[in-house]
């Protein structure tokens, strides 16, 4: 009889593994909740392009203005690094999933080289630079914290890494201290600024019922 109880039990067990059962009872999500899973993702992916296509228009625009203003007043060039901040910073704070301001910033990147196909590397590079730094404090919080100081934190940081390299590469001896100071300045200011931005634009769609429809 005991022999016969642990063969039940046995078979039991592998009935259970067979639908994809567990011992504590965890339901196997029905094809309707697959479904929803899935057309929230693709909700999620069109929103990063329409976002990241705004974004890439802005930031071409902001391409031109920049070598403009690098022949005119170089000092100023750091104020317009924060325009490829914009569409990740957007995607990041009214979708809140991860990933969304990487791909937001690659997809700028895409639009922004269209137009401005001389800088394709420029645009590429920065989209995804730019859209990983700010990912990664909630990375690190495994995007349970969405605080507003976390997104200023990141691209306080992403910009003083920018200033560095740039300062590196142009090299200290071309300019005068007072240049550097304004230069790098506005290297770590602008991108704070346009973060700032960036979510007043979210709040505004937010409220408008964009996250609503993604949920």
């Amino acid at each position: 009889m005991d022999a016969f109880r642990r063969s039940s039990s046995r078979s039991h067990r592998r009935c259970r593994a067979a639908v994809g059962l567990k011992g504590d009872d965890r339901r196997v999500p029905s094809p309707v909740e697959r479904s929803v899973v899935h057309r929230t993702s693709t909700r999620v992916i069109l929103s990063c392009a329409a976002i990241g296509v705004g974004g890439g228009l802005f930031a071409a625009g902001a391409g031109y203005l920049a070598g403009l203003v690098a022949g005119l007043v170089p000092m100023l060039y750091g104020i317009t690094i924060g325009s490829h901040f914009l569409p990740s910073a957007v995607a990041l704070a009214l979708l809140k999933r991860p990933g969304v301001a990487i791909l937001t910033g690659f997809i700028a990147g895409l639009v922004g080289a269209a137009f401005a196909p001389q800088w394709i590397l420029r645009f590429l590079g920065t989209g995804l630079l730019v859209g990983a730094l700010l990912e990664l404090p909630f990375f690190v919080t495994r995007y349970k914290n969405w605080s507003p100081a976390l997104y200023y934190l990141a691209a306080g940081a992403a910009g003083v890494i920018l200033a560095a390299g740039t300062f590196v590469v142009l090299g200290p001896e071309h300019y005068a201290p007072w240049f550097w100071a304004l230069y790098l300045a506005l290297f770590v200011l602008s991108p704070v600024l346009f973060t700032w931005l960036g979510r007043v634009i979210a709040v505004s769609l937010s409220r408008a019922g964009v996250a609503r429809a993604l949920t």
